[in-house]
């Protein structure tokens, strides 16, 4: 009997109260029917173990990471420093300036080491999760069509609104 599929995307955040925002990124994924993993892991406060998970994730079969992260915000950045996949870096609002400093620690990535930075909070981690799917749809035609679908929803809601005076 086969378990589950195996994940093809992996979520990491920094911290548990991380996932108040990495969800919406779940969510989406879910309703394209790819399968994830999600870990908390800390750049800082476990090193050996985040660059362990990060370096085994290709072997495993991962092909895109979702990293969210607040405050210093290093955890795309090793992700990226540590595998070839594409990582899609999420920064967390942090309360002391509000995502901006996350933004920036993930957004100024030294050159050679890419980590494609979303904007802060919720609809940056469901960008982040559009764009591993689109990059999964790259070899699954199934999911291609998906996206597809989705952009026409998008665009006949948009269609659908009106505003009279």
């Amino acid at each position: 009997m086969d378990g589950p599929p195996a994940p093809l995307v992996g979520i990491l955040m920094g911290s548990k109260s991380d996932w108040d925002t990495m969800r919406s990124a779940a969510e989406t994924l879910e309703r394209f029917g790819v399968p994830y993993e999600s870990r908390v892991l800390s750049a800082h406060r476990t090193p050996d173990a985040t660059v362990e998970y990060v370096r085994r994730a290709e072997e495993r079969g991962f092909e895109v990471l979702i990293a969210g992260a607040g405050g210093a915000a290093h955890l795309a950045g090793i992700a990226a420093a540590n595998t070839l996949l594409p990582v899609f870096g999420v920064p967390i609002e942090s309360a002391a300036l509000k995502g901006l400093d996350s933004l920036l620690s993930t957004v100024q990535m030294p050159r050679g080491v890419p980590v494609g930075t979303l904007a802060i909070g919720e609809a940056g981690a469901t960008n982040a999760a559009l764009l591993a799917v689109a990059v999964l749809a790259g070899k699954r035609p199934e999911l291609r069509e998906k996206l597809r679908a989705f952009r026409a929803e998008q665009a006949a809601k948009v269609l659908e609104q009106s505003v009279t005076r």
